[in-house]
């Protein structure tokens, strides 16, 4: 068993070491990762290769709602830069909380920054050129955004992850919410502290005390409220675009009390004065605004989201015996693409800025929509080892033929009730290798579900910390810290980065530890 376990784990160890020790890139290292996985299920769990080709083809329809995802937000990323839609944006957050820093950070960096991660746009590379703007040095401007989104990145790409734990549980997407729900408010808290410690130590914190709870709880219990207010927990997948809006909202609020000015338009340059008076700011977020509206007639008009959810889930099966719902018109993607044709209308683009627009996309897109498809493929591989056709149900007949079970049978032997300690370095682990929440949740789901289900704890709630791990592993992946790097022209300082983020987000995973250990 545990060399059939130490087998089972080398494909993802290859990885690590591909992209840890030689630098190979996300997408090749899983590719090559996947491909030892194929050859280890062949010759030593009895996985023919025609299961392995219809559990890898299963995991490209699994990660639809994440590979698609990131497909269309690239692209309505992309028509917005090249409308200057995007650029009027950094100007608008520019302009916010000049006179008060911790507040300024909470509103740029946890605020916009979890609201546009959840609309599809990535905070690293948007946030650390405004972040140089307003002043602040490299090193930061690639921290904080790197941080400040980790607080409900569960909810990134329109609750993309949350929904890769519906699917791979079987727990219904509002009782997801509410067990996710349940980690938030101390851990959004604990992110927001963390930026100030990172920029100023403990006389920031301190200083910034009262704009770091409000942001954190705000934050937190905003996914709390949705998750468990019956008219509001059809909108789950909205949950990080609200949240972000209310934290902005909190932060005015509280420089209204004390009296220091909201928006300062005094230290925009001549050259963003005139971009502001180019384009208005309703016009430069329709994109977002339709997207939103959109999403809120889908998931709140009962009707609509039963025919669209239900009647139209359009199920496919690969591996016999096992039903995916693709749910092609209900899932964010589709909205996405729609709202960006549909803003046209507003941005009024050249053909020209359409072709830049599309030709950005291109060159963007494939290769982490492929890195995210071949972990998902990764994930049901893993999963789908060794099953045997019995009177026409196929299923795992010998424990031992399944790389999920081995693992289930060695971790519940090794850890037994400690078992949910181990779940959110797990995570992390998986975070960092995959660079994504919803990859590692797809690696490591049934993982979690068999283990648990074994020692007789909660499997939702450990499959939660799971995600939560793989989520602060954001702040110091070396893709996304990479891409905030080259951003800035900051080539080598996402180094100095991870060594000093990392430590963060160790402690943040053992409390995650400590917290699913008690819940579980």
């Amino acid at each position: 068993m545990a060399l059939l376990s130490l087998l089972t784990l080398l494909p993802i160890i290859i990885i690590f070491l591909l992209l840890t020790w030689k630098n190979v890139t996300t997408h090749t290292s899983a590719i090559i990762g996947w491909v030892l996985c194929v050859l280890v299920g062949f010759l030593f769990f009895h996985t023919p290769l025609e299961m392995s080709m219809r559990a890898s083809a299963a995991g490209i329809i699994a990660s639809f709602p994440i590979s698609l995802m990131a497909v269309t937000s690239i692209l309505q990323i992309s028509f917005m830069e090249s409308t200057g839609a995007l650029r009027r944006i950094a100007v608008f957050l520019k302009t916010l909380a000049p006179t008060d820093k911790p507040t300024q950070i909470m509103t740029v960096n946890l605020g916009s920054g979890m609201m546009l991660v959840s609309a599809g746009a990535t905070p690293v590379t948007v946030l650390p050129p405004i972040m140089m703007a307003m002043g602040y040095s490299k090193f930061m401007s690639i921290a904080l955004p790197a941080l400040g989104f980790d607080a409900l990145c569960t909810y990134s790409m329109l609750g993309a992850p949350l929904v890769t734990y519906s699917d791979f549980t079987g727990v219904p997407l509002a009782e997801a919410a509410k067990v996710f729900a349940q980690y938030l408010p101390l851990i959004s808290t604990l992110i927001a502290f963390a930026m100030m410690w990172l920029v100023g130590g403990v006389k920031l914190m301190k200083e910034g005390f009262f704009p770091c709870l409000l942001a954190g709880l705000t934050a937190g219990c905003t996914a709390v409220a949705i998750a468990h207010i019956p008219a509001l927990s059809s909108g789950v997948v909205l949950t990080g675009i609200i949240a972000g809006i209310l934290v902005m909202l909190v932060m005015m609020l509280y420089l209204k009390i004390i009296g220091k000015p909201i928006i300062d338009k005094s230290r925009l340059t001549s050259e963003e004065q005139q971009i502001e008076q180019e384009m208005s700011l309703l016009t430069a977020f329709s994109p977002w605004i339709i997207l939103i509206a959109s999403l809120l007639i889908v998931n709140f008009y009962k009707p609509l989201n039963d025919v669209l959810f239900k009647d139209l889930a359009m199920p496919v099966s690969v591996i016999p015996g096992q039903v995916i719902k693709i749910r092609p018109i209900w899932n964010a993607y589709t909205w996405v693409l729609i709202s960006t044709i549909l803003s046209a209308v507003f941005l009024k683009p050249k053909r020209k800025t359409v072709q830049e627009a599309v030709a950005s996309w291109l060159r963007r897109a494939p290769k982490p929509v492929l890195s995210l498809a071949v972990f998902f493929m990764l994930g049901l591989l893993m999963n789908n080892t060794g099953l045997e056709n019995v009177g026409g149900i196929w299923k795992v007949v010998d424990p031992t033929h399944n790389m999920v079970s081995v693992l289930a049978l060695e971790s519940a032997e090794l850890f037994g009730t400690l078992y949910p300690l181990i779940t959110a370095p797990l995570g992390l682990f998986g975070g960092f290798v995959t660079s994504s929440e919803a990859s590692a949740l797809a690696m490591f789901a049934k993982y979690n579900v068999m283990t648990s289900e074994l020692i007789k704890v909660d499997p939702r709630i450990v499959t939660a910390a799971t995600g939560i791990g793989a989520g602060l592993a954001s702040v110091c992946s070396p893709g996304k810290l990479q891409n905030a790097a080259y951003v800035i022209e900051a080539f080598g300082e996402e180094n100095k980065v991870m060594k000093a983020t990392f430590p963060i987000s160790l402690v943040l995973v053992v409390i995650t530890s400590v917290m699913c250990y008690l819940l579980a």
